[in-house]
């Protein structure tokens, strides 16, 4: 049996199952209650905590840190070290983890000419660097190391874009997880950077053929994230002199349209069209194409309507003059259908890959010739190739059962297939579409130090509360016995139609050997199962992912696997807002609850950062037909005194653009004052990153901490440490 140090250290602590404490566990801070009432929509609301939102009196920079939450911050923070970090058996743990979270992660390429861009970190790295090849077997090149701009590890790639010959490189970088990024230019023979630059959460979008420029959206201003920009950069000139194709709308304009996600485009590799998007809520769109030639010649930026005002999504690629467009109009599982960029009208749009009932698109690509799209059957990857007219050409031959994805270009067959599983380690493959069933050839393949095949992966079927069936993966060692003891980690999203599919995570493998077990449902609000698996937990209906989430639990709880005093749950953003809901709606259940960069005050989230963007998603307070679903289940708004809560660790980061801190600082101080439970067994504690926002290009370093602090928290109160 292959056992990792970690296991050894694990096995030894499980012989004790009393929950251990450190010695003299320190109390939180005591957190002045300043109590707001207001009355929304004739309902009365008493915020106790709203103080520590921050400065709230410009409405341009809402929840600002104040010196006095800052200091409040640095208290809990000080406070949750004080307790994690004497835990025992905590430098063992980290000592066990080092190696394990430094195995080494690369990306499929991005193909342009003979030229193969990817990412790769390694060992101790604490970002991955920007490689090159020339032909798939290639001496790698490096051409660019963040550790040589920022040694604290704290500046990160954001992306990069080859131009089509392989001779330019646009990428962009961010510090300090603000995800503010700014676009730099490598010339890639000689590594010299250019001296163009562009700033303001800038993202490129496609290189003109000739090299001459590319598209980019970016802010106009950093402090507005609802000022998004589509622009167009010539090299060699000055930014300010960048025309605006166009600009994401006003309030004032158009007061809904204002409260989504913006403009977002796609311009054909030729430079002659652009296909331009504007988000109507988190699951549709409007969609309009824009000849570009005649924007070249004189500044017409004429959009031609393809669909507008529908409660769809229309994203796609542009071949030639045909938009192959991939949409969920009158196909729930989305269809693929060919656009005539000259005449887009939908009475001549062509159905190219139709509905198909059993398993839903997800994305797909143009190769030479080819479509290869990829679907997803009960959570896992199936990849189907098709030629330009739809036809079946048979299915790619995948390594098992798991997560995949392709990265394709429409000159060649050649592609790269990324793979993974909670058995199989992330690996990268060359396949050649125009023979999906060869055997995949691998490409790049990091060697892990545990054993993959000691653990068994398991999908179960359960019914929720209305009696919806649900599908959940159960991963554990093999020959787990099934004694309602084993120690638990169960963990899920449920929203933004973002699916939740098998992965690989070496610090699951000390986890599994100790006796360990990990679930992940695929709970509604997700992607899992098409449009409407996402409906039925968004808006009105989010209370179906909470319903979805306790019934997991049981259903683990009634199968043996575990029991409420062994059973933890973790989550973060909106699995955030779901752990919320978690300790809120059902605190008997878990024993111990990890709540990162969370949603989670349902009321006010709409005037901090972007959180705007997400009203189509939640609803918003402002209006009165969504304040009452919105108050019975937001988590901040729910907490009852007198309450035995289990134990919770919030942690959230100083410089997230998404979720604002201010969520898991009131909360904390709401539950640290509301908890009947003791403070010295079950805690509530919150780590606030000040060198971190949403979790996005956190360095090595930091993610070891992070990933130490959970697991040590749970261990504890699993009752896997010593007494």
């Amino acid at each position: 049996m292959h056992t990792t140090p970690l296991a050894a250290l694990l096995l030894a602590m499980t012989a004790t199952l009393a929950t251990a404490q450190p010695a003299n566990t320190p109390t939180p801070p005591k957190t002045e209650a300043r109590p707001v009432t207001e009355t929304i929509h004739g309902t009365t609301i008493t915020d106790n905590f709203r103080w520590l939102e921050g400065d709230n009196s410009d409405p341009s920079n809402m929840g600002k840190v104040t010196d006095e939450v800052s200091a409040w911050t640095d208290a809990q923070n000080a406070h949750t070290r004080a307790v994690l970090d004497n835990l025992p058996g905590r430098k063992s743990i980290e000592e066990a983890f080092r190696p394990l979270m430094q195995i080494g992660a690369v990306s499929a390429p991005a193909m342009a000419g003979d030229r193969y861009f990817y990412t790769k970190r390694e060992g101790t790295e604490n970002q991955p660097r920007v490689l090159m090849r020339i032909g798939h077997a290639g001496a790698p090149q490096v051409l660019l190391d963040p550790a040589k701009i920022d040694p604290s590890g704290l500046t990160a790639l954001g992306g990069m874009l080859p131009s089509q010959d392989g001779k330019l490189l646009a990428f962009s970088l961010y510090r300090k997880g603000d995800e503010n990024t700014t676009i730099y230019f490598l010339e890639v023979d000689t590594g010299r950077w250019l001296p163009d630059t562009l700033t303001t959460k800038a993202q490129p979008i496609q290189w003109l053929p000739d090299n001459s420029g590319l598209f980019y959206e970016r802010l106009d201003n950093i402090d507005d994230p609802y000022s998004a920009r589509i622009m167009f950069h010539k090299l060699g000139t000055h930014p300010r002199f960048n025309p605006v194709l166009f600009k994401q709308y006003t309030k004032a304009e158009n007061e809904k349209l204002a409260t989504t996600w913006g403009p977002g485009a796609t311009v054909s590799k030729d430079g002659n069209w652009m296909v331009l998007s504007y988000w109507t809520s988190t699951s549709s769109n409007d969609i309009w194409a824009i000849d570009l030639r005649k924007w070249f010649k004189d500044g017409t930026f004429d959009k031609r309507e393809i669909k507008v005002g529908a409660d769809n999504n229309f994203f796609g690629e542009i071949h030639g003059d045909t938009l192959f467009m991939i949409t969920d109009y009158k196909a729930p599982n989305k269809q693929i259908l060919a656009v005539d960029l000259n005449n887009p009208q939908e009475a001549n749009w062509k159905t190219i890959v139709p509905d198909n009932p059993n398993a839903v698109l997800q994305s797909f690509g143009i190769a030479k010739g080819l479509i290869a799209a990829d679907y997803e059957e009960k959570a896992t990857s199936r990849i189907y190739i098709f030629d330009l007219a739809g036809k079946p050409k048979g299915t790619l031959n995948l390594p098992g059962i798991g997560s995949a994805g392709l990265s394709v270009e429409d000159d060649r067959t050649e592609a790269f297939l990324s793979f993974t599983s909670f058995n199989f380690p992330s690996t990268i493959f060359r396949v050649d579409l125009a023979t999906p069933q060869a055997e995949p050839t691998v490409w790049e393949r990091p060697q892990v130090p545990v054993d993959p095949s000691t653990v068994q992966v398991d999908q179960v079927q359960f019914k929720s509360k209305d009696g919806t069936p649900v599908t959940m993966f159960i991963v554990h060692k093999k020959g787990l016995k099934l004694d309602g003891n084993n120690p638990t980690i169960l963990n899920a999203y449920g929203g933004f139609n973002i699916s939740q599919t098998p992965f690989f995570s070496p610090t699951l493998f000390p986890w599994f050997d100790a006796g360990g077990v990990f679930a992940l449902p695929n709970i509604r609000g997700g992607g899992e199962y098409g449009k409407p698996w996402h409906q039925g937990g968004m808006l009105a209906n989010k209370q179906n992912t909470f319903n979805d989430m306790i019934a997991a639990a049981q259903w683990l709880i009634d199968n043996k696997y575990t029991n409420p005093n062994r059973l933890a749950t973790v989550g973060g953003s909106n699995g955030g807002l779901l752990m919320g809901a978690m300790i809120t709606q059902r605190p008997d259940l878990f024993r111990a609850v990890v709540c990162q960069v969370p949603l989670l005050d349902m009321l006010r989230y709409q005037n901090f950062l972007m959180a705007r963007y997400w009203v189509p998603e939640y609803g918003t307070a402002e209006n009165p037909d969504h304040l009452a679903w919105l108050k019975a289940y937001s988590p901040y708004h729910n907490i009852k005194p007198g309450t035995k809560y289990p134990a919770v660790l919030f942690t959230a980061g100083e410089n997230d653009t998404r979720v604002h801190a201010l969520h898991a600082r009131k909360m904390a101080a709401a539950l640290q004052a509301a908890t009947a439970s003791d403070p010295a067994e079950r805690p509530i504690l919150l780590w606030v990153d000040r060198d971190a926002g949403h979790g996005a290009g956190k360095p090595l370093n930091l993610r070891i901490r992070d990933a130490v602090d959970s697991r040590i928290f749970l261990m504890w109160q699993l009752g896997m440490l010593p007494k």
